[in-house]
C-alpha cells in the first residue's frame, strides 16, 4: 500500500473520530441542559379567531368573558411559558408527545391533563407518582378549576388566565 493511500485511511478515521465525539457531545448537551423551548406567540395569534377579537370589538370582548383563554405556567423552569385554550385537551408532562412538555424531575411522562367540560376547565391526575394539586388539594378525581386557581404539577404551577 502506497504511503498517500495510509495518510487518506489515517484523515479519514481521524475525522470519523472526530464526528462521533461531536455527535456524543450534542447528545450529553441535549440531556443536559434539556428540550429549547421556542415561544409559540405566532401559533397563538394564528388560533384567534379573527381581526374582530384583536380589535376589542363586542364580540370579542363577550367571547372572553366567559372563561378563560390561556394557561400560564407561573412557577417553575418554564416560568412564563403561554398556552391558548381551545376545545381540546391540553396534556401535561415529561413525554415528548405531551401539550405542555415539563422538563422537570418530579413530574411523570403522562402526569396530568386540562380538558374543558360544559363551558369549564377540570385537572385530572394520570396516575402520577408525585401527584397533581389544585390550590392544596391532591386531585385523586377530576375537579373543575375555579378561577384563580393553582394548579401544581411537579415543581411548576399553572393558572388558567382570560
Amino acid at each position: 500500500m502506497s504511503e498517500l493511500a495510509v495518510t487518506l485511511l489515517r484523515l479519514g478515521y481521524l475525522v470519523l473520530l472526530w464526528v462521533f465525539v461531536l455527535s456524543a457531545i450534542g447528545v450529553l448537551r441535549r440531556d443536559l441542559y434539556g428540550t429549547r423551548i421556542v415561544p409559540r406567540r405566532r401559533a397563538a395569534t394564528a388560533a384567534s379567531p379573527g381581526p374582530a377579537e384583536a380589535n376589542g370589538s363586542a364580540a370579542g370582548d363577550g367571547h372572553r368573558d366567559r372563561g378563560p383563554t390561556r394557561l400560564v405556567v407561573t412557577e417553575g423552569p418554564l416560568r412564563g411559558t403561554t398556552l391558548p385554550l381551545t376545545s381540546s385537551a391540553i396534556l401535561i408532562g415529561r413525554a415528548p408527545s405531551c401539550t405542555l412538555v415539563l422538563d422537570d424531575d418530579y413530574s411523570s411522562s403522562r402526569h396530568a391533563r386540562l380538558y374543558p367540560e360544559g363551558g369549564q376547565w377540570f385537572v385530572e391526575d394520570l396516575g402520577s407518582t408525585n401527584g397533581t394539586f389544585l390550590d392544596s388539594t391532591r386531585v385523586d378525581a377530576p375537579l373543575a378549576i375555579p378561577p384563580g386557581a393553582r394548579v401544581k404539577v411537579g415543581k411548576s404551577v399553572l393558572e388558567l388566565q382570560a
